[in-house]
């Protein structure tokens, strides 16, 4: 069986010119970075397609293929006769080198040119650590030079595209006054720098250069805020981003168009590709076919209460992906068992799929079941999901995208477009906008999570009463960072755990995002790497550059 890398070589990409027709670009709009990438303008909102989003159940050791199923679907509507694109995110450094590999889909259902998008691509995770650590040296550098502002603590972190544990938490300007004040600080991936977010969220380039100049630092004399705009940053940060925020664009094995822009995170951010990439898939496109990261009650309930709410938006059509494999792990199966058939373990860890359903009708959703097939599956499994689904008012489809490419999700294609032709239901969001912010958290702790009660620290408390005398953070969605194994914070937990306290220990205010993250359990902004990352199967052919194991 070939590799992903080996299927992707063995591809015939169009000219990124001829997939860019295919959305009415002309070749004037494609700034072209090589043959096969491109920036392209963003949308002036002509029409409005089909919005189909693809989330899942809580991830697994065992891989849910999310990314697989949305190219393949994508494929498969165009295979329809369709006129489909993707809205995907950017891939990490982190999770590339660390403990996932690329994030290109797999077999006969990936974006390519896959090793450029996995490592480089455009360069906007680069223009984005650029711009965030710009905003530090100005921060040190204003306090160095006497502090007119009066700054009594920095909230603001440094960042970098790479897992590294060891710059969690950091001391800066040591070995002399000459250097500056000497003060703790830290990093966080890139993928959870509020600049990220800021890309992600802005619908212009004007709108970006405000959001940066709202950015809280930190806070002076009693407890006054202070902003990005007080340095004067806000310019220069948006010069570093002024190729950054126009939406990427490239194609699928099958020369299906891809938007691919913007990288955050689902666990630690808003989990959702750029507003504006969207935008430019809904206006070219009849049906976007769009994801958002990790589960359902993660990154799809981000893209509902945060993006969709910013955006004006809403889904035709809901995908929830799930496996038999990850099922049974939920159901208490050994990882290195999960290949053998156990239809009992299965059924027991379909309470997983069961409170996704539930959330999803919670927010007044759609979903179509999409079951992933892995070789391993039996048609015992297969019958017992669909019939589990069935019993929950849900319908399941069979797909295999990994193995065929959009021939094998032909299927899933035909059930979606016959969800997206019923007429668009609007979304019930999970809190008001002007709820109190603890209400806010206390309502996805509750009604998506499960959890009995919510249980703040004494910083997370304190914070809440500094937030809560900030008129410009009335009105902000919550973004919540924990664990993505499971519906609680505790990432043991599988299944569908209810009655749990859910423990908020901080709360960080983005004010140029425009939403509050509240940070849970043991969750962390920076990632480390794993005993055994995947840099030790990444290797290079010396003699003709060729790269393996990122996929």
């Amino acid at each position: 069986m070939l590799s992903d890398i080996e299927i992707a070589r063995k591809a015939h990409p169009l000219p990124i010119v001829t997939v860019a027709e295919k959305l009415g670009y002309s070749p004037d709009e494609v700034e072209c970075y090589g043959k096969y990438k491109a920036k392209v303008p963003s949308a002036e909102g002509v029409k409005h397609g089909k919005l189909i989003l693809v989330t899942a159940m809580n991830p697994t050791p065992l891989g849910e293929g999310k990314t697989t199923v949305s190219i393949s679907l994508a494929d498969a509507l165009n295979r329809l006769g369709r006129n489909a694109a993707l809205a995907l995110r950017e891939p990490s450094l982190g999770p590339v080198f660390g403990i996932k590999g690329g994030a290109c889909g797999g077999g006969y259902a990936q974006i390519i040119p896959m090793e450029e998008i996995n490592l480089h691509f455009t360069g906007d995770f680069h223009a984005i650590t650029s711009a965030n650590n710009l905003l530090s040296a100005l921060i040190d550098n204003h306090i160095h030079f006497g502090n007119a502002l009066g700054i009594r603590e920095v909230i603001w972190r440094r960042c970098l595209d790479l897992n590294d544990r060891a710059l969690r938490e950091v001391e800066v300007a040591l070995g002399g006054s000459v250097n500056g004040v000497p003060r703790r600080d830290g990093f966080t991936i890139t993928a959870a720098s509020e600049i990220m977010a800021i890309l992600c969220l802005a619908d212009s380039l004007g709108d970006l250069k405000r959001r940066i100049g709202n950015v809280t630092i930190g806070y002076g004399e009693g407890g006054k805020a202070i902003r990005a705009r007080d340095l004067h940053a806000e310019e220069s940060m948006t010069v570093l981003l002024k190729e950054a925020i126009k939406p990427n664009l490239v194609q699928t094995l099958e020369g299906t168009p891809a938007y691919v822009h913007g990288g955050p995170f689902a666990n630690i951010a808003h989990g959702c590709n750029s507003i504006l990439a969207t935008r430019a898939a809904l206006t070219h496109s009849d049906y976007t076919v769009t994801e958002a990261g990790f589960g359902a009650e993660l990154g799809g309930e981000k893209f509902l209460d945060i993006k969709c709410r910013k955006a004006g938006i809403a889904p035709d059509c809901v995908v929830l992906v799930v496996t038999a494999r990850s099922l049974k792990f939920n159901g208490g199966v050994a990882k290195e068992e999960a290949a053998k058939e156990n239809v009992e373990a299965l059924e027991a860890g379909f309470a997983n799929v069961r409170r996704h359903l539930e959330n999803l009708r919670k927010f007044n959703e759609r979903a179509v079941v999409a079951i992933n097939r892995f070789a391993s599956d039996t048609e015992a499994e297969l019958e017992a999901v669909k019939s589990l689904c069935a019993e929950c008012g849900a319908e399941a489809v069979v797909t295999e995208g990994f193995a065929y490419g959009g021939a094998g999700a032909l299927a899933l294609a035909e059930k979606v477009m016959e969800y997206c032709d019923k007429p668009k239901r609007g979304i019930e969001f999970m809190y008001e906008p002007d709820a109190p912010l603890a209400e806010k958290i206390t309502a996805v702790a509750t009604k998506v999570y499960g959890a009995k009660e919510v249980k703040f620290s004494e910083k997370a408390m304190q914070m809440l009463e500094r937030l809560g005398a900030d008129d410009e953070i009335k009105g902000y969605p919550v973004c919540i960072a924990k664990t993505q194994y499971s519906f609680s914070s505790d990432d043991k937990a599988l299944g569908a755990p209810e009655g749990f306290t859910f423990e908020v220990r901080d709360l960080i205010p983005r004010t140029g995002a425009e939403f509050v993250v509240a940070v849970c359990g043991k969750i962390l902004l920076m990632p480390g790497l794993g005993a055994s990352p995947n840099t030790e199967r990444i290797k290079i052919n010396t003699d003709d550059g060729e790269v393996s194991g990122l996929m």
